[in-house]
């Protein structure tokens, strides 16, 4: 099984690290996206990033003694650029209306306030 779970972790998974700073005091979490759940901390990125590793290769192992699919990494191939989304019609006119205020198309005014 060593040998399975080490080709998985061989896999491009995406690793989140993310600077904290609460009560506790100033440490960093890292995220494994593609597992749920998959979390770790440390006092540094590096730490971090390590420590979520172990617990990706513990989660790994559970997953394939307890027969789960284990997730694939999430790749660019995965996304068309395409969006259906479904709003009020109120919310629809007013975006709408934005847009041609602003002299581009409604795809233009969204695209342009999700990308800031």
């Amino acid at each position: 099984m060593k040998k399975e779970v080490r080709d998985i972790l061989n896999k491009p998974y995406h690793i989140v690290t993310n600077a904290v700073r609460d009560e506790v005091g100033h440490y960093y979490v890292a995220r494994v996206l593609e597992f749920d759940g998959c979390i770790a901390t440390g006092e540094t990125q590096e730490e971090a990033h390590q420590m979520v590793n172990e617990v990706m290769e513990s989660y790994i192992e559970d997953m394939l003694e307890d027969g789960d699919a284990i997730p694939e990494p999430v790749g660019d191939d995965h996304f068309s650029g395409n969006v259906r989304l479904r709003m009020p019609k109120s919310l629809h006119r007013d975006l709408s209306r934005a847009a041609k205020l602003e002299g581009v198309s409604l795809n233009q005014y969204l695209i342009s306030k999700l990308s800031k």
